[in-house]
């Protein structure tokens, strides 16, 4: 289902300034970062944009304004670049950047607080509670198999499908590696799926199948077993609700300019939200670019559509 324009807009790249694509930084995704940075500058070398590569590990931002950039291409993922902190300091600078403001940055890389702003919209979520080490009805109140994640990393790192009880306590200090909220989550086994938007309007839905457990890390970026589907295979009318509730939690959370929603399935054709990209990855794995091509929008075009709609707050 088609929910873009068909016409591709004519962009003059002069009118875009200098722009510094900020890729790379401190998180535990740098590696898909550096990726995603790598190829979004590509494309817009390519397309004529005076676009510069910027890692914010390695300078400081007022380097930003020292040279004269015009506005940022946010390609990175994960904390100090996808949680508000950077779309903060461009704010208080006054340089337009692309993606979502502050507030919806940071609720959208907090998995309980994003659930929470859900619920309270009426969107349906999977069942999670907060977990701590000592937690012991988890188990009970979950079932098994059940998902213990961080609750503020993205790529599915520190994530662990547990299947016994007793492996319980390791994965939540295995989460609690990264974070110091962990969030123990029903297990659903319908299929999973996700929704990019572009704008505020939802992509064609991908259905992914991953060749192992869960859709980790590794099946998202290191294999090449994993199957995107799109079109997905749904009907419709199921295709037409995801994407509504895509949208719905895009705005439910104050999002903007692009993103990805992801859900879960249960078995009785269920839909859930279960989390929100608002830097979503730009690799030849990624699923933002797949699901513009499937609605006619190539590469190019779908970085210069996202730079034209940067903003300041």
């Amino acid at each position: 289902m088609n929910r873009q324009n068909s016409e591709s807009p004519v962009f003059n790249p002069a009118s875009f300034g200098k722009v510094a694509v900020l890729f790379g930084g401190r998180s535990a995704e740098r590696e898909v970062s550096l990726k995603s940075g790598a190829a979004v500058l590509a494309a817009l070398q390519r397309s004529g944009v005076d676009a510069h590569a910027f890692d914010p590990a390695e300078r400081s931002l007022q380097e930003l304004v020292n040279d004269r950039y015009d506005r940022a291409f946010i390609a990175l993922h994960g904390r100090f670049g996808e949680d508000g902190t950077v779309q903060g300091a461009l704010e208080l600078m006054g340089m337009p950047y692309t993606g979502s403001g502050v507030m919806a940055s940071a609720l959208g890389m907090d998995k309980w607080r994003s659930k929470l702003v859900w619920q309270a919209g009426g969107l349906p979520v999977p069942e999670y509670l907060m977990l701590e080490e000592s937690s012991k009805d988890v188990v009970e109140k979950l079932g098994l198999p059940l998902f213990v994640k961080p609750a503020n990393e993205g790529s599915s790192v520190g994530i662990t499908k547990v299947k016994n009880k007793d492996d319980l306590s390791q994965a939540y200090l295995h989460a609690a590696q990264y974070d110091r909220l962990v969030i123990a989550e029903r297990y659903i086994g319908g299929g999973e799926f996700t929704v990019a938007i572009l704008g505020d309007k939802a992509l064609p839905v991908i259905r992914i199948e991953p060749a192992s457990e869960f859709y980790d890390y590794e099946a998202k970026y290191l294999r090449n077993d994993t199957r995107y589907l799109c079109p997905s295979g749904l009907d419709a009318e199921m295709e037409g609700e995801m994407q509504r509730l895509a949208e719905r939690a895009f705005a439910l959370i104050g999002a903007q300019g692009w993103g990805r929603v992801d859900f879960l399935m249960s078995e009785t054709g269920q839909p859930y939200v279960l989390e929100i990209n608002t830097s979503p990855g730009m690799t030849d794995h990624s699923l933002m670019p797949m699901a513009a091509r499937n609605a006619g929008i190539g590469f190019e075009e779908l970085v210069l559509r996202v730079l034209e709609l940067a903003h300041v707050g």
